[in-house]
């Protein structure tokens, strides 16, 4: 079903983990678009001043914490009196050997990568197809598509979401509604200092946070399904696909 382009100006937008990295390019990209702006994120201070540089509407809170998603819910339609756009960005990572894992990081990386944005889709959702309009945006990882060695509670919450974003887009297909999933690789935003591990590889380079953020808005306003960040990415998923054994090979060569 071909979708009308969405316009984004003057709509709605929930944007979750505004306060840095992709979905602070993201909000200050849908600014400029002219759309109305509820930011979340924990780092009072950084959103507050995302907040006054954009015109939009902070909740400070931690996703992770016991009925944060319907809080969150609750005061963006007090602040907006509804949501047009959901891009469900926040996320957090963990670097090491999954036998050493802390159990709590084990559910925070669930809560906040999978849980939340699950709940918050399901609070907007009825919403959205009522109106016969609306926007939802998975920020997912390649690790969802591939799996990456150490990282494997990170890349069972991306791959998850991307299944459920899948399934979702199918439940939506015929309403005014499209999901959108964007995998971005290798990008310079202070993940990677956060999960434990900083990032030391010659290749593939760390991409600006722009260039993903600028691909969300793309995927909103055409109702894209699926983007990958960088677009070469397509071919590793499409060998794994196609030539499991050998991508295997390279994968445990490489890592």
């Amino acid at each position: 079903m071909r979708r009308p382009r969405f316009q984004l100006k003057d709509s709605v937008c929930l944007v979750t983990g505004a306060s840095s990295g992709i979905g602070h390019a993201t909000a200050r990209l849908l600014a400029d678009a002219c759309a109305q702006l509820v930011l979340q994120g924990r780092n009072e201070s950084a959103l507050n001043q995302l907040a006054d540089e954009t015109g939009g509407a902070p909740v400070a809170l931690d996703l992770t914490a016991p009925g944060a998603a319907d809080i969150l819910i609750a005061e963006a339609k007090r602040l907006r009196g509804h949501v047009d756009v959901l891009v469900n960005n926040a996320g957090v990572g963990w670097a090491g050997s999954f036998s050493t894992m802390p159990t709590e990081r084990i559910d925070s990386l669930i809560t906040l990568n999978l849980h939340a944005p699950i709940a918050l889709t399901h609070m907007l959702l009825p919403d959205m197809i009522s109106a016969n309009k609306g926007r939802i945006v998975f920020v997912a990882s390649i690790a969802g598509h591939l799996g990456v060695r150490d990282e494997a509670v990170y890349s069972a919450t991306k791959g998850a979401l991307i299944a459920f974003a899948e399934s979702l887009r199918s439940e939506t297909c015929r309403t005014g509604v499209a999901v959108s999933v964007v995998s971005p690789g290798v990008i310079d935003t202070p993940f990677f200092s956060r999960r434990g591990r900083p990032y030391t590889r010659r290749w593939p380079r760390p991409l600006p946070a722009q260039i993903v953020a600028k691909a969300i808005c793309t995927a909103i306003e055409e109702g894209r399904a699926e983007t990958t960040v960088p677009s070469g990415l397509r071919a590793a998923i499409g060998v794994k696909a196609l030539f499991p054994s050998l991508y295997r090979t390279l994968a445990d060569r490489f890592a």
